[in-house]
Order: structure tokens, then C-alpha cells, then sequence
């Protein structure tokens, strides 16, 4: 097979979606169809205006978040603990049993681990002079 290597720094989705696609056939070859789901919730302010939300998905028995954003000004009013509990009930709706998530240092580490995240690996100094912390929940009691 001839191949030709392209570097862009376009972050087109139909590219990604091509380059993925693969990968999802082999990993459905292996583990079966990850029964992969978005999961969304928005904050809108007065005018409607979204200022923050939860962005993740849901697959494999798990909920990924990916992104968590409480604006300031919501801060402290468990506005955040709402939000996850209201993806991990939804997450458990669908069959999964966990959730994972990652967080920078200068971020939410405390938080996460308040309502019930544990540590499960440190990737230090990234970015330089701080960590990166993946955490994970047991969503089912077993």
C-alpha cells in the first residue's frame, strides 16, 4: 500500500471522524459496541446565554467527563454538585456503573473529591509546574 502523511492543524470533525472510525471497529471487534452516548447539560444565564455546563459521554459502563464549567459567580452555591450528580443519575440510567474524569492541579481536585472521586493516577508537570489527576467514582455500590 502507497500512503501519503498530511499535518494540518485544522481540527476538522469529518477528518477525525474518518481517522476514528477505525479505531471504533477494531475496539467494537474486541469489547463489544461501546454503546457510546453524549451526556450535555448547559448552564444558561437570564438571557439565555450559555456560561458554563458538562460535556462528557457515556460508554464501555462508564461516564467520561471531559468538561465541567461553573462560572464564578455560581461558585460555592452547589451548582457544580448538581450538575454531576445530574450526569451520573443519567449515567446510571444507562447501564453504567463508574465514572472518570481528569483534572489539572490549579482545577478541581478538591471538589471531585468531595462528592466522591478518588485519585487513581498523576501525570506531573503537565503543564510545566503542575499535575494532571485522573479520578474515578464507583457510580453502583457492589
Amino acid at each position: 500500500m502507497n500512503y501519503q502523511l498530511t499535518l494540518t492543524d485544522a481540527a476538522d470533525d469529518a477528518l477525525r471522524q474518518l481517522i476514528l472510525a477505525p479505531l471504533v471497529e477494531y475496539n467494537a471487534s474486541q469489547a463489544g459496541p461501546s454503546q457510546g452516548r453524549p451526556v450535555v447539560i448547559a448552564i444558561a444565564n437570564d438571557e439565555g446565554a450559555v456560561v458554563g455546563g458538562l460535556w462528557g459521554h457515556t460508554g464501555y459502563g462508564w461516564l467520561f467527563t471531559q468538561l465541567l464549567v461553573v462560572p464564578s459567580s455560581l461558585r460555592g452555591r452547589g451548582v457544580g454538585s448538581e450538575i454531576m450528580r445530574m450526569a451520573e443519575d443519567e449515567s446510571v440510567k444507562r447501564g453504567c456503573s463508574d465514572a472518570w474524569l481528569d483534572t489539572f492541579e490549579f482545577q478541581a481536585r478538591g471538589f471531585y473529591e468531595q462528592i466522591g472521586y478518588a485519585c487513581f493516577a498523576e501525570l506531573p508537570n503537565y503543564p510545566t509546574g503542575h499535575s494532571r489527576f485522573f479520578m474515578k467514582k464507583a457510580l453502583l455500590k457492589r
